[in-house]
């Protein structure tokens, strides 16, 4: 079974002003990576109960984030021969990745699209259950974009072959 190529970004909190701060994928190989965003003078907003989730600091992203143009072009050189990735919060990471490329003056090399047009009933019905499961089994660290998206690549894999889909 060839595995979808999936997106996460964890972002500086949610709604108006927010912003991603940092953005991992998880190629149809299985491997994954992810990236720290570094803010730009004008991205001011911070929530600090979404700081609790991810555990990243301002601070930290300032010193170790890399500038929102390299990460487009990073995104850009890893989707566009694959053409699309997936994402299980559509509506907020399409609107953050819009944000970034919209600030590095680049257009995205390919689409995102929401995960679940790839999940039939069976698989939407087991979908928590089994993410959860993975997450103790294999003792995913939650709220950081590589592992985000590792886990949600795992969790297709599992529900597809739960539901017979192969």
């Amino acid at each position: 079974m060839t595995l979808p190529t999936l997106l996460d970004i964890e972002a500086s909190g949610f709604g108006r002003g927010s912003y991603p701060i940092e953005i991992g994928l998880a190629r149809a190989d299985g491997s994954c990576c992810a990236f720290l965003v570094q803010p730009l003078e004008e991205w001011t907003h911070w929530d600090p109960k979404a700081e609790l989730l991810h555990g990243i600091s301002r601070a930290r992203l300032k010193r170790e984030g890399l500038p929102v143009a390299q990460v487009a072009r990073w995104i850009n050189d890893e989707l566009s021969e694959v053409g699309v990735a997936y994402s299980d919060s559509w509506g907020y990471d399409n609107t953050w990745l819009s944000l970034l490329f919209h600030h590095a003056g680049m257009l995205p090399a390919f689409r995102l699209e929401a995960l679940r047009i790839l999940l039939d009933e069976r698989q939407l019905d087991m979908w928590h259950r089994t993410r959860e499961a993975l997450v103790t089994e294999l003792g995913i660290h939650r709220h950081r974009a590589g592992e985000d998206a590792r886990l949600l690549q795992l969790t297709y894999q599992r529900t597809r072959q739960l539901a017979g889909c192969g």
